[in-house]
């Protein structure tokens, strides 16, 4: 067992099949939830670092050999993406003072719309994806992560402010 493939992996996650970045991204919410009750908002965004830094380091390492640059094994890189794109939920449950549960429906629009910006690869995303090197493959996640993480404000803004709910 290589700490690297541990970690890429997200602790052998990425092995389950069909859509492993989806098995992914759904391993990452109970995590960031967990996160999120340990230290709020700002331990989650000291996590989302950690993990982006950590994930690059080890898929540098598991695809050095590889022709593959991007095997679907590797998820990681949705856990930081989605852990971003779950972030402004943190930050409005922590803000209200409001149990992180019972904003669920932001958990699952962050959910969706992180998939949805993944999978699509719109702009940069796909910039991204398409270099060929383990920044790339942490890079396109942070920047689908970041579109989703607006999504989440808006729709937030949209439900809270405009419809006053």
């Amino acid at each position: 067992m290589r700490v690297t493939h541990l970690i890429s992996t997200f602790f052998y996650i990425g092995h389950l099949r069909p859509a492993p970045g989806t098995w992914g991204s759904l391993a990452a919410l109970p995590v960031a939830w967990g996160i999120h009750l340990i230290g709020g908002p700002l331990a989650l965004g000291v996590a989302i670092i950690v993990v982006f830094t950590l994930g690059w380091w080890a898929t540098e390492l598991e695809t050095k050999e590889n022709s593959d640059k991007d095997p679907s094994e590797i998820v990681i890189d949705e856990v930081a993406g989605q852990w971003l794109a779950f972030l402004p939920v943190s930050i409005g449950a922590s803000h209200a003072g409001a149990d992180i549960s019972s904003l669920w429906p932001g958990f699952v629009f962050a959910f969706l719309a992180f998939r949805l910006f993944d999978i699509w690869k719109p702009g940069p995303i796909g910039w991204a994806d398409r270099r060929g090197d383990a920044l790339g493959v942490m890079l396109d996640d942070m920047l689908a992560g970041l579109l989703a993480a607006a999504c989440v404000m808006l729709a937030a803004g949209f439900y809270h402010g405009v419809l006053g709910l």
